[in-house]
Formats: C-alpha cells, structure tokens, sequence
C-alpha cells in the first residue's frame, strides 16, 4: 500500500520528486493546475517504470477542488495515500508597501491553506500505524512540505510568499503532534536549484555561487532528502535545508566589522 499524491508535480521539483517516489515503489497521482502536458510526460515515465499514475488537474487557490484532490486521489490509485507531498506553491514578489489582499489571499491560499486542507484529508483516511518486531509503533504515513529556507533567515522582501512558508513550518511542527504515532510530517527547505523564470542565466549562477558551500542545490539533493524522510521511521517534525548553507550566510556589514 504506497500511494503518493505529489501537487505541482507536472514540472521542476515535483517532477523530480514524482519519479523518484516511483523508483521507491509508489503509485503516484500527479497534481498539476496548467501543465498539463507535463503532467502527461511523469505519468507517461511513471508508467514506463511499472508504476500506476494519473494525471488530476486541481486549482489549489479553490476550496472544493482542493478539498476533492486527495480523496479522488485515492479513488483512482485504489487505495489511501500514504505519501503526501505538499510541493505546489506560489512564488510572487511583494513587501509591506506593496502587498495587497490579493497577494496575501495567494500566497497564504496556496501555500497554507492548501496543504492545511490536504493534511485533514490524509488524517482522516484513518491511517493506524504497523508494528516492528520490537512491537513499537511505525508511522505508515508520510508528509512532506516543500518550505524554503527563508524560514531560517528571514528577510522583509517577498513578505506575503515568506508569512505563508512560515506557517507552513508551523503546520508541520503541530500537525506531526497531532498525527503521530501513525503519520509522521517533515519539510524540505530548498535555496537556488532551478533558474526562476524571471531570472538570467548570469544571475542564478550569481546567487548559486554567493551560498556559503559556493553551489546551489540540485533535484538530487531535493531527492535525497525525500528519500531520508522515507527510510527514517523516527523522524518527524523536522525541517532539511538544502541550500547550500544559504540560510547560514553570516558575511554582513555587521559581523566582518565593516558598521
């Protein structure tokens, strides 16, 4: 019984994270709101790989259609999702001059509220934990939020993105007490791994290089922490940054004495 929903899986990190749910033996629905195509191309390669896939179109900015996702998720691959990856999220510059309640409503309706909706509806398919052969307890869930590593060093730019990730850590430290013992819930904060749509070549590879470890993170790296949340049935509530030590970074003005 491995069942993944993976939402924002039709590109980028959740594609990535969709197919690598596949090599570890899942069937996988993948989430995508417009990309469609993309979506078709994972189930396509899921597939190939033995796995059972579909496609679910869903916009998370919509209350019943975030409500209905997982549980026709679970319709369509047979069973109840025991892998829940909340990765769709919306990325939009605003400060506290600039934003607005539309901001706020998109930042905080796709980046909280969803994944707050999606994690009910994993809570109530009633997963019970299975037993070791020391007789303790083993979570047969597992959540995972996509946060950013803003969370460990806050800025005020992208002010309304940064409140929604901010609460999103905070989901995941009380919904791992509230789910436990039978579903565990951690979080990966990603820094510079993919080139942003508004963003040169030159700039990315800028940031990239500016990260205390001089190189930005990779699906790889993205993957790696998945599959480590995976394979550690103790861990919960915990947050992996893979950034490059970007939340780290301590060469300002201040601490080098330069003010």
């Amino acid at each position: 019984m491995k069942h993944a929903l993976v939402t924002g899986a039709g590109a980028r990190l959740g594609r990535a994270m969709a197919l690598y749910l596949g090599d570890r033996g899942y069937d996988v629905a993948v989430h995508y709101n417009s990309s469609s195509d993309g979506a078709d191309e994972v189930v396509s390669e899921l597939k190939a790989k033995g796995r059972q896939a579909v496609a679910l179109q869903a916009d998370l900015l919509d209350e019943t259609a975030t409500h209905d996702l997982l549980p026709r998720a679970a319709g369509a691959l047979g069973g109840p999702i025991t892998c829940l990856v909340n990765n769709a999220s919306i990325f939009e510059y605003d400060n506290i001059s600039t934003a607005t309640e539309e901001s706020w409503n998109r930042h905080i309706g796709s980046n909280l509220r969803a994944p707050f909706i999606l994690t009910q509806a994993m809570a109530a398919q009633g997963l019970a934990p299975e037993t070791d052969a020391q007789g303790e307890p083993v979570a047969v869930g597992l959540i995972i939020n996509m946060l950013d590593q803003r969370v460990r060093k806050l800025t005020p730019e992208f002010m309304t993105y940064t409140i929604g990730k901010m609460g999103l850590w905070a989901l995941t430290q009380t919904s791992s007490q509230a789910l436990a013992p039978a579903i565990r819930v951690n979080a990966i904060g990603p820094g510079p791994t993919l080139k942003g749509a508004k963003q040169t070549d030159e700039h990315f590879a800028r940031q990239r290089s500016k990260v205390i470890l001089e190189r930005g993170a990779n699906p790889r790296d993205i993957t790696a922490a998945l599959g480590y949340f995976l394979d550690a049935p103790s861990v919960t509530g915990q947050l992996i940054c893979t950034d490059g030590g970007q939340h780290l970074g301590w060469k300002t003005p201040d601490a080098q004495g330069l003010e």
